[in-house]
Formats: structure tokens, C-alpha cells, sequence
């Protein structure tokens, strides 16, 4: 028989705060880590908010000379693998290194390291340009720095694709345990995108919300005045285990990764499928692969950016995927407050399940003042509400029609 895969310990750092609980409690009370951008000018830009993660000093975390060799995104995931392994227990030596696999995805990479040589080329040419932008800037960066800090020597490997990169990156590391390929597994993602390239880019294509002024109320997921996502910033991560090696070391289980689900909406480059076909599918696998039914789910951690298409989309996925049992599940965006973390958003979601498991308590879609006629399901608007949680869903959907969707189960022996 398959050892089940357990989680034994998560870490992040965030728009909503710098460690799980921190993060976790703000969410329950349906703050937002939106506000005015800190990080560059933005004066020229139509865009002058996000979710920034506030008061991170990387130097808490490594050497002051280390951090000027790595990427913003790169140094985020730091604290975050450090806070799960922390929490564990599971400690790396020479005899298990082997075994210990590291998954940390990013859908975009070191964006500020390319921004920043680019400019650097320009302005004083490419002789000036640094040695280490490579290694900066890569994809696997945060993976590969990670598995360097913690000795890991099993796979290590980053997922893109797109804001669905994390939750790909829990489920290749399901697998891996799966297959006994590996012991344990740190997984999850990290992304730093608040950038003038980066916002003015996505500005261009229409997903962000312009509500500079008024940002305390945005992003507002299936709500009828939505205008847009919120770009945000981050890291979280988990430990994964063998069930049979975390008892054996008496490790505290947090919570069970029961099933995963992927397709791909075969449909446009950005837009979603009309009538959530990808995502139902997904969602199907999911439950499938978890061995349950639609009726056993008590909780949905939407994707809910806040945009139109993807709003009505994945409502209706989840329609599809439920049938009518869809009226009665709750769901909630969490990224309403944490803004859009790209391909980290994934992971950290991935945690707001464990928490409302393992607490019974449901986070809201905060800012969902007028539900969108369209968006009729009950997605816990403003406040967060108490239910006991056996089992929960997180999806993620990505541009390029990535579809990525896990179930979270309670542990129990």
C-alpha cells in the first residue's frame, strides 16, 4: 500500500505578515496587505498599489554578503523554508540528504535581477553588468539556493507554470513520496514581481485594479464591482512526509495531502475556458485521486484574483465539477487580502487550508460588498466563519490555461 503523504511543517512570509500565524491571524480578520507601492516610483504608472511584504529584512534571515547575490524572490523563500523545516523537526544529516527533495516553484524568476542588468547595459554598458546575474535570475534560483542552505541532495527542481507553479510544485513533490522517490520534500514557491516593468506589463493587459485612492477595497473577488487584481509579492513552503517516517520520528502531523489534480484549458494564452471546463477538470482529478466525492468537501480556497474572466470561470468549474453540492460548499479568496503573489500564491493557500482544517475556521473573501449576480455560490463575504473542516480543495489557475488543484485531508491515524 501507498504511504500516505503528510505535511509536519510550513513557514512564510507575505503581504499579511512575516511567519504562519502572524499571516493567518490577519486573514481571520479579513485585513489586507494592500497599499500604496514602496518599492520604486511608480508615479508614472496608472497603478500606484500592492501587496507588498512589509518589514522583511533578508540579513535576519543569512549573511548581509549572501543577500547581494540573490534576487528578491530568492531571499523571500529563505525565511519561509527555514520556518517549515523549524517546525518539523526533521533535521537533514549526511545519511538522509539523498532523500530529501526540494521544490520551490517561481513563475516568473529573478524579474528585479533582469530589470536591474538591463539597465545596467544601457545606461553603462555590459561590461558593467554582474557575474551573479545569472544565478539571480534563473527560475530554479530559490530551489537551488534553498537546497544548498538545508544540505538537501534529493530532486531539486522549480515548476512555472504560471500562478498555478506552487500548488504543481506541492503535487510533483505528492508524487515524488508517492513513488518512493524521496522522504520528505520542501515545497512550495516564491515570487517578487513589484516591479515597474512587471506592474506596467500586467497594467497593459487589463487585469489590474486601479483603485489607488480607495485600495482598502480591492481586490474584490466575485463581487459585482471588481476592477481588477491586486500584483503581491512572497513565499511559503512545506514539509512533506512519508506517513510511515513522521510517525516514526514522532513528528506532530499537521494535516494529510490527500489528492492533486493538473490540466490545461487548451483554449488562450490568458483568458480562461468561457464555461470552466479546464477547471473542472482539475478539480475532478483532484477528488478523485483523494478518493472522495463532491459531497465530502467542506471548504474551497478559490483562486478568486479578482478579474471577470476569471471570477465567472472559475465559478463555474466549480459548478461543473459539484453539480448542485456547489451551493452549499464554502469558498473564499484569500487573495482578496494577500493580493496576487503570482506563482507563490499557490503555497501559501496551501497553508490557509492546513489552518482552517486543523482550527475549524474559514477564512473570507474580504471586500465582497455586492456578490456579482453570476458568482452565485457562497464565497464567505467580509468575516470569517467557524465550521469544522475534514477535508478542503485549493485551486489555481494560471495564464497559458494551467489548472492546478489540491485536497487537503485531516490527519488522522
Amino acid at each position: 500500500m501507498t504511504d500516505r503523504v503528510v505535511i509536519t511543517g510550513m513557514g512564510t512570509v507575505n503581504p499579511l505578515g512575516l511567519t504562519v500565524d502572524e499571516s493567518w491571524e490577519q486573514a481571520l480578520r479579513g485585513e489586507s496587505g494592500v497599499g500604496p507601492i514602496t518599492l520604486f516610483d511608480s508615479s508614472d504608472l496608472e497603478v500606484h498599489i500592492a501587496a507588498e511584504v512589509k518589514g522583511f529584512d533578508p540579513t535576519r534571515y543569512i549573511d548581509v554578503k549572501e543577500t547581494r547575490r540573490r534576487d528578491r524572490f530568492q531571499l523571500l523563500a529563505v525565511p519561509a523554508v527555514q520556518q517549515a523545516l523549524a517546525q518539523s523537526g526533521f533535521a537533514i544529516t549526511p545519511e538522509n540528504a539523498g532523500r530529501v527533495g526540494v521544490m520551490i516553484a517561481s513563475a516568473v524568476g529573478g524579474m528585479s535581477t533582469i530589470e536591474a542588468a538591463s539597465r545596467t547595459i544601457f545606461e553603462v554598458g555590459p561590461r558593467r553588468v554582474s557575474p551573479f546575474v545569472i544565478p539571480m535570475m534563473m527560475a530554479n534560483g530559490a530551489a537551488g539556493m534553498s537546497s544548498m542552505d538545508i544540505g538537501a541532495m534529493g530532486p531539486s527542481l522549480s515548476v512555472a507554470s504560471a500562478c498555478a507553479s506552487s500548488n504543481d510544485a506541492i503535487g510533483i513533490g505528492w508524487l515524488m513520496l508517492r513513488a518512493g522517490m524521496v522522504d520528505a520534500a520542501i515545497v512550495g514557491g516564491a515570487e517578487a514581481t513589484l516591479l515597474h516593468m512587471a506592474i506596467a506589463a500586467f497594467d497593459r493587459t487589463g487585469a489590474l485594479s486601479r483603485r489607488n485612492e480607495d485600495y482598502q477595497s480591492t481586490p474584490a473577488p466575485f463581487d459585482k464591482n471588481r476592477d481588477g487584481l491586486v500584483m503581491g509579492e512572497g513565499a511559503a513552503a512545506l514539509v512533506l512526509e512519508r506517513e510511515g517516517g513522521a510517525r516514526a520520528r514522532g513528528a506532530t502531523i499537521l494535516a494529510e495531502v490527500a489528492g492533486y489534480g493538473a490540466s490545461a484549458d487548451a483554449f488562450h494564452i490568458t483568458a480562461p475556458r468561457d464555461d470552466g471546463g479546464g477547471g473542472a477538470l482539475a478539480i475532478r482529478q483532484a477528488l478523485q485521486s483523494a478518493g472522495v466525492t463532491p459531497e465530502q468537501v467542506d471548504y474551497i480556497n478559490a483562486h478568486g484574483t479578482g478579474t471577470l474572466l476569471n471570477d465567472l470561470s472559475e465559478t463555474r468549474a466549480i459548478k461543473a465539477a459539484f453539480g448542485e453540492r456547489a451551493y452549499d460548499v464554502p469558498i473564499s479568496s484569500t487573495k482578496s487580502m494577500t493580493g496576487h503573489m503570482m506563482g507563490a500564491t499557490a503555497a501559501l493557500e496551501a497553508i490557509f487550508c492546513v489552518q482552517a482544517i486543523r482550527q475549524g475556521v474559514l477564512p473570507p473573501t474580504a471586500h465582497l460588498n455586492t456578490p456579482d449576480p453570476e458568482c452565485d455560490l457562497d464565497f464567505i463575504p467580509l468575516r470569517a466563519r467557524r465550521k469544522p473542516v475534514r477535508l478542503a480543495l485549493s485551486n489555481a489557475f494560471g495564464f497559458g490555461g494551467h489548472n492546478s488543484v489540491l485536497a487537503f485531508r485531516a490527519y488522522s491515524d
